[in-house]
């Protein structure tokens, strides 16, 4: 059968660098980090003690204290990152088809602030059990898909992907699929999370995932440096309107450019560690331009995983320079996460945003905080350090790579 074509119509964002789409493409281009010491809980007793929050967040500049009250922060981070895309899509709900309209949303932990809390109560209340009934509502990492779904009234397919940090590119890529096999004309999708608390930041500090760089949290997120030593820990969501070609043209929207392919692979190699030769990820890039009918050659921008780990940082190169070639070293290559920090699930899609906007801007955002490149890696990559370069970009990929070897990947491109 004939596949339909897939577009970005809308676009919403609240992360630790900007709490809209034009605050963050702003501060991506400055190259600003969004790291500094922890406010949401007292982290004085941690080995880290900083991460990328979403700066002055109160949930009441965007939601009324009884309806805050129902969602956790993760939930409420994907409401507003979805409004702002529908709104940015210039959408009626009532001049649409709703059951042709549907959300998918990844998240990599979901509630993790309300089970924190939940069982503290418990446990304080010498183990009366009294626990909250929005408890497991709250927490069931699907419930953000389900929340967007009843503001908008879409009741086409609706669901939520959990593959840690490459949940909500599964989500985008899954999305893709529904649209152009004629199951669906529209969907918003993307991922959020919110899991600075003292559980997310404990748990990843006894796995030695996350930096312990205190004195200086601006560079701790330091993508392919010698000395880095873990990713940061951030916050928020990103959101997209995906709709059918001849759907969007119809109804005159602002098309900002066509998702053309996507890849999904595993490593099968080991719970937290990618596999060292990038195979995972090399199949995932293959893969994704095969999906897109696009030859390596016509890649100008890759948006990587690029964490700030020891191990990931050195595949991830090696899987590009094997997937394309001579053409590797004409690529612009860059991690926004040493901004942005990690978003965990909502990582996919805050940086294939950034991805789009780098078309559309004609500027490819730097990898700020890289002082000494690790030997490991090829020093001919263009690694867009320091400052954004200006760059026409008719094709962009975005990488996401998640705990248990779950790997995706995205391919955008400029509408002809």
């Amino acid at each position: 059968m004939e596949l339909k074509r897939v577009v970005v119509t809308g676009l919403g964002a609240i992360t630790p660098i900007g709490k809209t789409i034009d605050e963050y493409w702003d501060n991506l281009q400055k190259g600003v980090s969004g790291a500094a010491p922890i406010t949401r809980f007292d982290a004085t007793h941690f080995k880290t003690k900083f991460a990328c929050e979403v700066k002055d967040y109160n949930p009441t500049d965007y939601f009324d204290r009884k309806e805050a009250r129902k969602m956790d922060m993760f939930a409420q981070f994907a409401m507003i990152a979805a409004e702002q895309a529908f709104r940015d899509a210039q959408i009626d709900p009532q001049a649409i088809d709703q059951d042709m309209a549907g959300v998918i949303w990844g998240a990599g932990i979901g509630g993790i602030i309300t089970f924190l809390d939940e069982t503290r109560s418990f446990v304080k209340n010498n183990e009366v059990p009294r626990f909250n009934p929005f408890f497991i509502p709250k927490m069931i990492s699907d419930i953000a898909a389900g929340h967007i779904s009843m503001k908008y009234g879409l009741r086409g397919p609706n669901y939520g992907t959990v593959s840690a940090c490459a949940s909500s590119t599964h989500a985008i890529a899954s999305a893709f699929d529904l649209i152009r096999l004629g199951k669906a004309e529209m969907f918003i999708t993307g991922g959020s999370e919110a899991a600075i608390n003292e559980a997310g930041v404990g748990g990843f500090n006894a796995m030695q995932a996350i930096s312990t760089r205190n004195d200086d949290p601006a560079t701790a997120s330091r993508p392919f440096d010698k000395d880095r030593d873990g990713f940061v820990m951030a916050e928020g969501s990103g959101a997209l309107v995906l709709e059918e070609y001849e759907h969007a043209v119809k109804r005159g929207a602002k098309i900002y450019c066509e998702l053309a392919g996507s890849g999904m692979t595993a490593d099968a190699y080991h719970l937290t560690a990618p596999d060292p030769d990038g195979k995972g990820a090399e199949r995932v890039m293959a893969n994704a331009l095969k999906d897109g009918n696009i030859r390596p050659d016509e890649v100008d921008y890759i948006n990587v995983h690029g964490t700030s780990t020891p191990l990931g940082d050195i595949a991830e190169p090696r899987a590009i320079q094997k997937v394309f070639g001579d053409h590797a070293y004409k690529l612009s290559i860059s991690s926004t996460k040493s901004m942005t920090g990690h978003l965990l699930g909502a990582a996919g899609a805050v940086e294939a945003i950034a991805s789009i906007l780098a078309m559309k801007n004609s500027i490819v955002p730097p990898t700020i905080n890289l002082f000494e490149l690790d030997p490991e890696i090829d020093p001919k990559l263009n690694l867009t350090v320091g400052k954004a370069q200006e760059r026409k970009i008719k094709v962009a990929m975005s990488n996401t790579f998640g705990f248990g070897g779950h790997n995706a990947c995205v391919v955008f491109k400029a509408v002809d």
